[in-house]
């Protein structure tokens, strides 16, 4: 079975899975737990067929071994990684892995973020972050070629496979553009299809937590808040702003703190409601540190920070414009109001 034959079989069971989830739990009916039954056990068998010798230690359920292996199959080829180990996390957008690496790098386990099936990803703000921003391919390049353009204006299937694959780019070339600039952020190695492989925080029995699952003593809270601001700052001179900065975005380890997660980064003066998303950064930032003895203005701090870089405080964005097909953009001027 080709490759293109076992993406169609993916596909056609992914959007049975994503039927699932957007009805009512406990509604699937017994044909179609059937049909998706059968389809799941062809796309497991050919999966292992394309991946060949490539096994790993995970157990994980069919469906998603057969994920991991369409996934990963061409970065163990490549010798970036040997093995699967465990699940480190699931998101909505993506499920990240330990590996253990291959020859072609230095650093013994890696962490390899795959991203879920397209039509299993919840974007539906995505609209809000894409604003102001030039389509990426998968090597990191503009997309300018017209007919690719109209495939992501007129949402067609190639389309969306860009725009796809655009997404999962802002996130690999956001890490490579940040770790250059000094940022504590993760050391990308390689995006392939819809897979980012980047360095691994933590040791071989746990992983590092997420900052909102740490309790910190005041002294070290006021370093590690402004180690944060240090790496904000170094995202707003490097075109950046996070987009969903908060505890929960950041690695704990060993005293030292590692941002993660940039897919939904957008550029200061491009995107209408930059000063928005950035104040909401700050503001999530100071409330979990208030909650740790270190107390900070939000606001101020953020106007302080958005103005020393040259930019100017926007006055509420009108739904006009933003995007006005995505309801969620009205929502978030509704929440401009109310913050």
């Amino acid at each position: 079975m080709s490759k293109n034959q076992l993406s169609k079989l993916y596909e056609e069971l992914d959007e049975a899975y994503a039927d699932d989830i957007v009805s009512a739990p406990g509604r699937t009916s017994k044909k179609r737990q059937s049909k998706r039954s059968e389809m799941d056990a062809q796309l497991f068998v050919r999966a292992q067929e394309v991946a060949g010798e490539f096994k790993f230690t995970y157990k994980a359920a069919r469906f998603e071994e057969a994920w991991l292996l369409d996934s990963l199959n061409e970065i163990a080829g490549q010798q970036l990684i040997l093995d699967v180990l465990r699940k480190i996390k699931a998101g909505k957008e993506a499920s990240v892995y330990l590996c253990r690496s291959g020859s072609s790098i230095d650093a013994r386990l890696l962490a390899a973020k795959v991203y879920r099936p397209r039509t299993l990803r919840n974007l539906k703000n995505d609209a809000i972050y894409r604003t102001g921003r030039t389509d990426l391919s998968e090597d990191g390049t503009a997309l300018f070629r017209e007919a690719d353009v109209n495939a992501i204006i007129k949402r067609t299937k190639y389309g969306e496979e860009l725009r796809h694959t655009s997404w999962i780019a802002y996130e690999f070339k956001t890490l490579e553009i940040l770790r250059s600039a000094g940022a504590d952020v993760p050391k990308p190695y390689a995006m392939l299809k819809n897979s980012i492989l980047m360095e691994y925080v933590g040791d071989d029995g746990m992983s590092a937590p997420t900052l909102n699952s740490v309790s910190l003593d005041r002294d070290e809270a006021r370093q590690l808040f402004d180690r944060i601001i240090l790496n904000v700052d170094l995202l707003l001179q490097n075109e950046r702003i996070h987009g969903d900065l908060s505890a929960y975005n950041i690695l704990y380890w060993d005293g030292d703190i590692t941002l993660i997660d940039f897919p939904q980064v957008v550029h200061p003066e491009l995107n209408p409601s930059a000063w928005t998303i950035f104040h909401r950064d700050i503001t999530r930032i100071c409330q979990y540190f208030a909650s740790q003895g270190v107390k900070r203005d939000a606001r101020k701090l953020a106007a302080d920070l958005w103005t020393s870089r040259g930019h100017k405080i926007a006055k509420e964005v009108h739904p006009s414009r933003l995007n006005a097909e995505d309801p969620n953009d009205r929502k978030l001027w509704e929440r401009q109001k109310m913050g």
